[in-house]
Formats: structure tokens, sequence, C-alpha cells
């Protein structure tokens, strides 16, 4: 079967979105591809941003490969999975450009995983998965009956809405090296959550780990990318090195949780790569901090959260130590990588006083601390099933109306008054003619 693999260009005027809106490489499009040509499939990626194409051409582009099957992002990259645009309107409208020109229509991400019947009618697809993409995607190219493969959300012959189980994780440990174009690496001038210094000569994204061991309440992983897993070292190292030949020279692990690995610290210092992570700064001794700078990191962002022992216990952070070791913690990454960031959210245990002398203390070190940051409750979060329980159809309206009306003011890292999420999905409401 010949797939195509699709990531739509983005845009996010009016959006609550909270993720960096430069191109980033596909991951979760890349793996596939991997495997559904180990499966014996053709396959193809048609990447909107890093392509640099409208929605219109690149549906133009997908139409001339005249693939048997169509899988579309309903986010960019697995990197934002968790924190993805509620709305749909860009796959839809790649959509609507495709017309009936891409065989089976299949969307892979988010909003399906947690909402399945909705994102199926709001994008009108053949079939919607559920989960990790990537092993689902090769099963339905191969020609399984829907009915047999867990995880889907699909129309059966007489139009009603069938869902064969719950989200699906992969294996993910054995998954072999992605091999991306030369020329897609050659525009990625992106480096992701860098800020000692610009940008000089490519940036990339790498996967060494899949999923988080822990559970904290704002965290939208419970459909995807949740148990943890880390990837075997030698396909991860050969990706690594086809990464740096093709002429990256910066790194970003979009782990959940990228945590002390030895190994492959060892393996990166060897490599002279730079590199950047996001992870619990609580979960790193001095030692392994000092061999992570070592190793070529220059950026972390550790998550925080609260400032108080009743607010991480809100947020269900299980965090060992006090706020006072946490900021010695983070003061002592500092002084091995060129960028700390400790990330704060807006709770109702942290006085304003206290996150304003805390971050003037903490940028007197080096380390910056971001305004709190409105928490949104995500359908696929723990808080979202504490305010409201399991998911339904209104899933993602509810959480959008709820977050519209308890902040009257934003973050620093997000500036634009969000539009409602029916004025954002307009393009949603009607089937294709």
């Amino acid at each position: 079967m010949r797939v195509a693999l699709v990531n739509p260009a983005w845009s996010f005027d009016g959006s609550i979105y909270f993720g960096c809106r430069a191109p980033h490489l596909p991951l979760e499009l890349g793996a596939s591809k991997v495997l559904l040509e180990a499966a014996g499939h053709e396959a193809m990626i048609f990447d909107g941003p890093l392509m640099d194409r409208t929605n219109e051409s690149l549906a133009e582009a997908v139409a001339a490969y005249a693939p048997d099957m169509t899988v579309v992002a309903t986010a960019p990259t697995y990197l934002f999975w968790r924190c993805a645009q509620p709305e749909l309107r860009i796959p839809r409208r790649f959509l609507d450009a495709l017309e009936d020109r891409g065989g089976v229509t299949v969307a892979v991400g988010p909003h399906g995983s947690t909402t399945p019947g909705p994102t199926l009618r709001k994008l009108d697809v053949d079939v919607v998965v559920r989960g990790e993409c990537e092993e689902t995607v090769v099963r339905i190219a191969s020609g399984a009956n829907l009915a047999s493969i867990p995880g889907l959300a699909f129309r059966d012959a007489a139009g009603e809405l069938r869902i064969t189980g719950g989200p699906q994780a992969t294996r993910f440990t054995d998954l072999p090296a992605i091999d991306w174009p030369t020329e897609w690496i050659a525009r990625h001038d992106h480096h992701h959550h860098r800020f000692d210094r610009p940008a000089q000569g490519p940036g990339a994204e790498v996967e060494a780990s899949r999923g988080c061991p822990y559970h904290c309440s704002f965290c939208a992983k419970i459909d995807f990318r949740d148990a943890y897993r880390r990837r075997d070292l030698a396909p991860l190292l050969a990706e690594i090195d086809g990464l740096i030949a093709a002429g990256a020279g910066y790194l970003y692990f979009i782990d959940e949780i990228f945590l002390p690995q030895k190994p492959l610290l060892e393996a990166l210092g060897a490599r002279k790569i730079e590199f950047g992570v996001q992870t619990r700064i609580d979960l790193w001794k001095p030692d392994m901090l000092d061999l992570l700078g070592e190793a070529g990191c220059v950026s972390i962002e550790a998550g925080v959260e609260s400032l108080t022992v009743e607010g991480r216990a809100a947020l269900d952070k299980r965090c060992r130590l006090s706020t006072d070791e946490l900021a010695e913690r983070l003061i002592h990454a500092r002084r091995r990588v060129p960028f700390v960031q400790a990330n704060l959210i807006a709770t109702v245990e942290d006085d304003a006083a206290l996150v304003a002398d805390w971050r003037e203390r903490m940028g007197a070190a080096g380390v910056w601390a971001n305004d709190p940051v409105p928490l949104y409750p995500y359908p696929g979060s723990p808080d979202y099933r504490r305010l409201w329980g399991e998911p339904d159809d209104r899933a993602w309206e509810r959480a959008h109306e709820h977050y519209l009306a308890a902040f009257a003011r934003w973050s620093d890292i997000q500036d634009q008054q969000p539009a409602p999420l029916p004025a954002l999905e307009a393009c949603c409401t009607t089937e294709h003619p």
C-alpha cells in the first residue's frame, strides 16, 4: 500500500496553544514511515511547515502522490501532544483541500485518543486512531479488518460509530532509527527551547524515551504516551549519528521526562553534540547534573510547577525535595548548563509575593522562572477527570469554556486573547459536500 503521512501547515491565531510555533520534525510520522516500510509498504511524509507549503499546495502534492491511505496528524508533532491546540480547524482545512484524492483517510493525535467520536465527525475522516499511532497505522495499511484492530473509531456499513477499545501504546523500545531527508535538516534552523545564544546551523528533535512514571494532575498523557519506556541505545545512537551527518548541531529530546541515563550521556559527550531536555530537577543528583553538562546539554526545562508543599501535593507531583532544595538543585544545574528554566503553574496555594520573590532569587542566579501559566484542563489529564469525570463528546468544548471563564489574564508565554472553540472550529461544523 502507498501511504501519505501528513503534518498540516499549522496556524494558531486565536488559539490557547502553548507550544512552540516553529517547524519541528514530525516524529510520530517518521516512526510510522519506518515501520510501514519494514512491513513492505511505500510511505512518504508531507510536512507543511518544513516543506514551506500551504494546506492547499500540500493537498496537491499528496494528491499527485496518489496514496491508497492518507494519515493526518491533529497536533504538530509528538512534542506537543500533551499541550495540543484544542481546535481541529487546520487538519480539517487540509482534508477539505484534499477532497477525495487521498484514499482512506486516517487521523492520529491526542484529540482522537481522548474524544474519538467528535474527532471523527469534525474531521470527517474514515478512521481515527486512539493512542500512539505507529503500529496501528501499519495494521490498517496491511489490510486487517478495522473491527479487529484495537483502538480505532470509524463508521460501520450502516453509518454507526464503532469504537474498538481504548488508546493503544506501542512497543517503542526497539524502534529503528528514523532517517530524515538531509534537505529537511538543512531547512530546520530552529533550536527548540534554546536561549543561551542564537541558533547556528540546523537543529533537530529526537526521542530517547516515551511516557512518564509520574502522574501529575495537569499532564495530558492518560490516553497517549503514558507508560514509561526507554528506547534501545543502538537504534537511538544510529538515528543521532544520522542527524549529525545531515548537519544537525543541536538536538532536542522530546521525552516527557528525560531521566538520568549514564550510558546515553557518555555517548552524547563522545559525539560533541549540543542538546536540550525537559525533566524534573528533583530526579537529578549533583554528579549526574555535572555529567549532563559535560555531555553537551545547553538547555534544561525543569518542571517545578508550585513553590509550596501544598501546591505540589495538589498537583500530585510526588516531589521529595523542599522548595529550597529544588532551588539549590536548579542553581547547581545552571553552573553546568547555560540555560535552565523552572516551569511554574498558577495555583491557589502559591502567593503572588512568594512567586515574585522566588523568581527574582532564581533570576539573580541565572535561572529563568516563568510567570505562572494558567492551567488548561486538557481532556487527557487527571485534572479534567477530577472536575468532570470521564471525557464525553463535549470534553474539549467544556475545558475551553472553563479556561476562558476562569482566567482574566495570561502568562508571559501567552499574550493573545484566545477565541471560543466554536469560532475556531467553524469549518468543522459541516460535512464534506
